[in-house]
């Protein structure tokens, strides 16, 4: 398969950085209850977004933060587990991507909206050192949307990292 089949849109735009995941939820990854453990979607969503990250700066990656991780409804034993991730905005090391977390009943084919997280990554150099990432191309009214919420949500996460470290001691 060539590139140009795989990946669509210019270099550094949001729709190359999309990824697509597909999970099957087996009985090692399910609780007495029968949902999947929330630890192991979250593992999933940092591998969906780490990979979107690294499609666009083409570098190593670490997980910074994840924020606003948000359970809408448990995801069965069995059921097929789709991960969408983008990356919504970059800054100077870092980027944020945003995963979509559907649970899809293999049976009757239904598919529901179960969880959605943001995640902060920061680009390495080959010392391990943070990098600045290419500018992020905004193609779509929606990717600006995506953007300037993601510019909202890294203002309250640096207010709020401010305030801790700022904040007494003792």
């Amino acid at each position: 398969m060539s590139t140009s089949t795989l990946f669509t849109g210019p270099p550094f735009s949001v729709s190359r950085t999309r990824v697509d995941m597909t999970q099957h939820v087996l009985p090692q990854f399910a609780n007495s209850l029968g949902n999947v453990f929330g630890g192991q979607v979250l593992a999933w969503i940092d591998i969906c977004a780490a990979t979107a990250a690294q499609r666009h700066c083409r570098s190593v990656v670490v997980t910074a933060s994840f924020d606003a991780v948000e359970f809408l409804l448990p995801i069965k034993l069995g059921h097929i587990v789709v991960l969408r991730g983008q990356v919504n905005a970059t800054f100077n090391t870092s980027m944020e991507c945003g995963v979509a977390v559907w649970s899809e009943n293999p049976l009757t084919g239904e598919v529901r909206k179960a969880m959605r997280a943001y995640t902060t990554f920061v680009a390495l150099d080959e010392y391990g050192k943070a990098r600045p990432v290419p500018k992020l191309v905004l193609e779509t009214e929606e990717d600006q949307r995506r953007h300037r919420e993601a510019e909202e949500r890294r203002a309250k996460r640096l207010a709020t990292r401010l305030a801790a470290t700022n904040a007494p001691r003792g």
